[in-house]
């Protein structure tokens, strides 16, 4: 059998047909998520080096703030000076910030550090969404940014189990596999992927004193789409109660008096129903509404993360998380899709940091606010406001469907 049916055979049909740009973005993410060890085992890294708790909670914060740095600047990045050099900047940034961080003589240097290493390494999201957007037409970006997320999954569940054994045999093994695999996929966007003539072209030419449009490079285009505005909080709100999964559930985990093994096995079944179902769920919903299958996904993760509350005991903690894995199956690659249709050609890149910017200002939300009112609230003020939230932010962005299909007819037609 010639060898091109056979790697035929191995792709899912979901996913066939896709250009060889998304396959190496996928590939690179792979590469790039199997080295993500470091800040999963960040606590106890710096247990090791004697950080006390409340120091911890400093080079934590710089963490998270970063998250909230880089989707900003990648985004306008990948506009101005193009896709390839923004991701290259990110990944070999966030590399050798990651040298810096195991090198770190202090607190505070070290929070300095981990500080670079989430604002480089998220630059490079709104650079691959805004390439991988330039690479397909609308009607394949859903498919597009649902093979990404599959990649990241299928990295991250290899990664669990990779780091385990590697921080049993010295911490100093997950910084270089981490920093090795970035540069890995540094070499691979420098060797196998260029520009688009869309794009970061175009936004040469709509810059400031380029004579071209009126957007110019910072992110007033995205400012004023009054659509972009109510959708963008809207998905903001979902993965906000996405995020509480990472967040609140070790902590309900371990007031159950259950082992952290436990939580790890939930993390396990996650990935596993992730991986499994992805291709063939998204094959299966590709032709129905998007906002509706957004909608409904989100239902079923807030509906999840909700059933939360109610386990206490290895069995109702696997419900929950199966419920909530199903529900992150449904929307792959649905919201990315969704802005990426709605942004004119030049300001990909934006759009998609204004994407990634929600995302790392929820998951801040869920690591501050979240476990704010988990710890002062009550679990039960938790679960419930994430089932609520969950609800109404699906059913404002069912509302929306009309807009957004009248936006994506008009940006296609242009």
């Amino acid at each position: 059998m010639p060898s091109s049916l056979i790697k035929s055979s191995l792709i899912p049909s979901s996913f066939r047909g896709l250009p060889s740009v998304v396959w190496t973005i996928f590939a690179g993410t792979i590469v790039n998520r199997l080295g993500y060890l470091v800040t999963p085992f960040l606590v106890f890294f710096l247990a090791a080096r004697g950080v006390t708790g409340a120091e911890t909670s400093y080079v934590l914060g710089a963490l998270g703030a970063g998250n909230l740095l880089g989707p900003a600047v990648g985004g306008v990045l990948a506009d101005r000076i193009g896709r390839r050099a923004t991701m290259l900047i990110g990944l070999v940034g966030a590399s050798a910030a990651q040298g810096a961080l195991f090198l770190a003589p202090g607190v505070w240097t070290m929070a300095a550090a981990a500080l670079l290493i989430s604002a480089a390494g998220s630059t490079v999201s709104p650079a691959a969404y805004a390439l991988l957007a330039d690479a397909v037409d609308s009607d394949r970006r859903r498919r597009a940014y649902a093979l990404f997320g599959w990649g990241v999954n299928i990295g991250t569940a290899v990664a669990g189990v990779l780091g385990g054994y590697l921080a049993a045999r010295g911490y100093w093994l997950l910084f270089v596999v981490d920093a090795g695999s970035m540069l890995a996929y540094a070499l691979v966007v420098a060797v196998r992927l260029r520009d688009p003539k869309t794009g970061a072209a175009e936004a040469k030419d709509q810059a400031p004193g380029s004579g071209g449009g009126k957007d110019g490079i910072g992110y007033g285009v995205v400012l004023r789409d009054r659509l972009a505005l109510l959708l963008l909080p809207l998905f903001g709100v979902q993965l906000f109660v996405y995020s509480l999964t990472e967040v609140a559930l070790p902590l309900a985990v371990h007031d159950s008096g259950l082992s952290p093994a436990v939580y790890g096995a939930m993390a396990a079944v996650n990935a596993v129903l992730v991986v499994a179902l992805q291709p063939f769920v998204t094959g299966r919903l590709a032709g129905f509404p998007q906002l509706a299958v957004q909608a409904a996904g989100s239902t079923l993760i807030a509906a999840g993360v909700a059933l939360t509350g109610l386990a206490d005991g290895v069995v109702g903690y696997t419900v929950s998380v199966v419920v909530w894995s199903l529900g992150e199956v449904v929307v792959a690659g649905i919201a990315a899709g969704v802005v990426a249709n709605l942004a004119p050609a030049h300001a990909r890149g934006r759009y998609q940091g204004a994407f990634s910017w929600t995302w790392g200002l929820a998951r801040f939300a869920a690591l501050t606010l979240g476990v704010a009112a988990y710890t002062t609230l009550g679990p039960s003020v938790l679960w419930w406001t994430a089932l609520v939230a969950g609800i109404a932010a699906a059913a404002g962005t069912v509302a929306l469907t009309a807009r957004v299909n009248a936006r994506a007819a008009h940006e296609l037609a242009a």
